[in-house]
């Protein structure tokens, strides 16, 4: 992979990060500003199913700026691009696709032909 192309996501990945943290900081906040008290059980149900979908979002948007992290670190240490797996190249396409992934395409479709077996 040639510079340009790590330049590319490495504006990509903290554009990332940048939009999902400022997710996460708005989802934080809309949470606080719910001190509701309901008179109807059916309303204050409605209002944790919310908060709990809400909760689950949060913490995709956690993992998700973690893996982003991950990915920057791996552009500083020269990693990037670079299967965990097999040690080849991660096609460019792929790192389109998903910039925060660690194993090439055909990897990872061993590794999800494994867990297809196992059930996982």
């Amino acid at each position: 992979m040639d510079q340009k192309d790590i330049e590319y996501f490495r504006v990509l990945l903290t554009q990332m990060l940048e939009e999902a943290t400022q997710k996460g900081d708005l989802t934080l906040e809309d949470m606080t500003d719910n001190n509701e008290v309901f008179a109807d059980p059916a309303d204050r149900a409605t209002m944790e199913s919310d908060r709990a979908f809400t909760l689950r979002i949060r913490d995709r948007e956690r993992r998700l700026i973690k893996k982003i992290q991950a990915a920057l670190g791996r552009i500083e240490d020269g990693s990037f691009g670079i299967c965990d797996e097999c040690g080849e190249d991660i096609g460019v396409p792929r790192l389109k696709a998903r910039p925060v992934t660690k194993l090439c395409i055909n990897c990872k479709s061993k590794q999800e032909d494994d867990e297809r077996v196992r059930g996982d």
